[in-house]
């Protein structure tokens, strides 16, 4: 079996099952060649990619949580004294994480359903006539960029351009032009200094404010922290919701009995479970690495500190070990502990507002839109960092009760 979790071909069509299982049964603790770095080990066992997530002092999130090593030349955030919440380890990301945490918690997500579930009519309303629509674009991605601008206090249009560059930001350098990543990582930066500059002299009620005049020790954020973390918020905001939805339709497609079932017998239960099962079998965010702090045995193998350890959520998700007949989907498993929010402190941030942005989207598709069909092969996005449709053309027919 050729192992290669760096190429983004590996990846061209979702998650590369047959190099998970063969790692999770022979390598689970696999050293994986770096072309042009150290190496590093890719942990696929559901227990090591959970376990790991919950013990930052010994798998630290610095100096970043990606591979390879930062590259300032394309675009790549890490060391130096300004720092994303994500490459930062406790105390300093408890404290960061603080300063809008609780906007995240169950409580304001639920209060957020009535706005989310409006804005997702209106997103269906204009393709719902037509019987077709490029799913990613029109759909997938409207929602979550919307959500996150008025979080943010920006214009909602500004939110759909931002998306784009985190399109760009993810895809894998060697697949675009020369300095295309830097370029879109320099046109975000510019918007959040715009931003910055604004809220600094006249703050609102949104998340973009309370950064701007946070303080974190006794010292405001600057313009560069600030810079990260709405990049962050921007990043993540759209991500999981976006290809979770795109996704989850496309997995949706490939198994019509599980499709019709949903359609025909919605309820709380099914829908919790559904969306639970669609974020298992679609895990978009790949990967994060971990570097470790000092020397630890793991199933045999010995890891040294400084190497890099790499956790493989997909693989995770599914550990044969973990969920039973893992390769199918089953919109009633239960119980259903994936982990495609991660685990421990860094679990994500805005997952309530996810979760409630899937079960919002996913009303109006099923409620409203039938008889769904693959208009061209989805294009995935050419990335090993997250597991996206990028281009997903589909036909269908309006709901018969509307």
């Amino acid at each position: 079996m050729k192992i290669d979790l760096l190429d983004p071909a590996s990846f061209a069509n979702g998650h590369p099952l047959d190099q998970y299982h063969w790692l999770q049964e022979n390598a689970p603790v696999y050293w994986h060649e770096e072309p042009d770095g150290p190496g590093f080990w890719a942990l696929t066992s559901y227990a090591d990619v959970a376990d790991v997530g919950r013990q930052p002092l010994l798998f630290s999130s610095e100096p970043t949580v990606m591979l390879p090593d930062p590259d300032p030349a394309n675009g790549d955030l890490g060391g130096g004294d300004h720092k994303m919440m994500l490459m930062m380890d406790p105390p300093q990301h408890t404290q960061f994480r603080r300063i809008i945490s609780k906007e995240f918690t169950r409580g304001p997500a639920a209060a957020l359903r009535p706005r989310i579930a409006e804005l997702s009519a209106k997103i269906i309303d204009p393709v719902i006539e037509r019987g077709e629509c490029e799913f990613v674009s029109e759909v997938a991605g409207e929602l979550p960029s919307y959500v996150i601008a008025e979080l943010t206090g920006i214009p909602l249009a500004d939110g759909r351009e931002l998306y784009k560059l985190t399109e760009v930001i993810h895809t894998a350098p060697e697949a675009l032009a020369p300095g295309e990543q830097l370029d879109a990582v320099t046109k975000m930066f510019a918007y959040a200094q715009e931003v910055y500059q604004r809220k600094l002299a006249k703050p609102s009620d949104d998340l973009a404010s309370q950064i701007v005049h946070a303080e974190v020790d006794g010292r405001r954020l600057d313009a560069i922290d600030f810079q990260l973390f709405f990049m962050l918020l921007i990043d993540a905001g759209g991500d999981t919701t976006r290809n979770l939805v795109a996704g989850g339709l496309y997995e949706l497609i490939r198994n019509p009995a599980a499709l019709t079932e949903w359609q025909a017998h919605r309820s709380d239960e099914l829908d919790t479970s559904a969306r639970d099962e669609l974020l298992r079998i679609v895990s978009p965010v790949i990967y994060f690495r971990r570097t470790a702090t000092k020397d630890v045995e793991l199933h045999g193998q010995q890891i040294k500190a400084g190497d890099k350890v790499v956790r493989y959520f997909g693989a995770a998700n599914y550990d044969p070990q973990k969920f039973e007949q893992p390769d199918q989907l089953d919109l009633h498993r239960f119980p259903n502990e994936q982990i495609a929010f991660g685990t421990g402190t860094h679990v994500c941030l805005g997952q309530h507002i996810a979760r409630v942005e899937i079960d919002c989207i996913f009303h109006e598709i099923l409620s409203r839109m039938q008889n769904f069909a693959l208009a061209e092969q989805p294009q995935w996005l050419e990335s090993n960092f997250i597991s996206g449709i990028r281009h997903m053309p589909i036909t269908f027919e309006k709901h018969s009760k509307y």
